[in-house]
């Protein structure tokens, strides 16, 4: 809960909230990451792409997009008739401002002919200029069909998370150029953690949600062996929430080695089920700047609207789009 809302204020503003989405045709979307009376008043919660893509799906013309600022850009991108807002402009990314377009563009011109391969989690201007976007969950199967297409010396400049670029070139065997950035939730989490906190919990599993940016540093771990691999288990939200599912009445433990926000909808789905965090201070300062009263005021006056330029979301489209057709 939000330091500044009593726990009594919370209903009514919920209230406010849904009353003024229903009157303004608006679609609330809320990343995982969101502060629990966010999540809950949402009427989708999950990963930036499948939001974005679940915005473009709606109806509603008016999209407010509980997340980070290249989220709503993203949402934009793929909804260019729709009004996309966010409660809080300065709601940035720490992993998506670790490289820009002038960084890029030297990084291309330092290897012509290289394959360009980002994270979803970066600017408008960066996708722009890229070949390919992926999630952590499918940059793997997306870097294999680029060696399969183009052959398996293609060159390759992977960014901006440098764990996740170190876990695909683990899975694919090959070397990349991987771009040295990270997001400031990775240094939450190391593997004196997790082994910390899997030795406090014996027999536990250990969830991985690789759709969440702070879980590539695990990931990468995992890969390279400094984590025991037994009883891991990695899986996306759908995946995470079955799981929930399925443990539910179990009275069991999971260890849970993501952003501290993805713990809020499963203890909702399995409140039995004590849902352990792998480091309780891997929490997205940016994500948790969305509160309700400034979801409520930017629903109530429409403001906070993030407009990518069509020239710019032309391009941006086309990286995207290879991605989501490759699966």
């Amino acid at each position: 809960m939000s330091d500044l809302l009593s726990l009594e204020s919370i209903p009514q503003l919920q209230a406010e909230v849904r009353a003024l989405a229903e009157q303004q045709g608006a679609v609330i979307l809320a990343h995982n990451y969101q502060l629990p009376e966010v999540q809950d008043v949402a009427d989708y919660v999950g990963d930036s792409l499948g939001l974005s893509r679940q915005g473009a799906a709606t109806d509603k013309q008016v999209i407010a997009f509980c997340g980070v600022h290249f989220m709503a850009e993203t949402a934009s991108i793929l909804s260019p008739e729709k009004r996309v807002l966010i409660p809080d402009l300065d709601a940035g990314c720490s992993l998506a401002d670790s490289i820009t377009a002038p960084d890029l563009k030297a990084w291309q011109e330092k290897h012509p002919g290289a394959v360009t391969v980002m994270y979803v989690n970066t600017t408008a201007e960066v996708k722009a200029l890229t070949d390919y976007c992926v999630t952590s969950s499918n940059a793997a199967a997306v870097v294999e069909h680029i060696y399969a297409e183009r052959g398996p010396d293609t060159e390759i400049l992977f960014g901006p998370d440098m764990f996740l670029g170190a876990y695909v070139e683990k899975v694919t065997g090959r070397k990349m150029h991987v771009w040295d950035g990270e997001c400031h939730v990775h240094a939450g989490i190391r593997p004196s953690d997790i082994e910390r906190t899997r030795a406090e919990h014996p027999g536990a599993d250990f969830l991985i949600h690789p759709e969440c940016g702070c879980s590539t540093s695990v990931m990468e771990y995992v890969a390279a062996g400094d984590v025991d691999a037994d009883g891991v288990h990695m899986l996306s939200t759908g995946g995470m929430l079955d799981y929930a599912a399925e443990k539910k009445g179990s009275g069991a433990t999971a260890i849970m080695a993501t952003e501290t926000g993805m713990l809020h909808p499963l203890r909702m789905a399995a409140p039995d089920v004590d849902f352990v965090a792998a480091n309780e201070a891997a929490s997205c300062k940016y994500m948790k700047m969305i509160t309700l009263p400034k979801l409520r005021d930017c629903l109530r006056d429409l403001t906070g609207e993030v407009k990518v330029a069509p020239e710019i979301a032309e391009r941006a489209r086309v990286p995207i789009e290879r991605m989501v057709a490759i699966g």
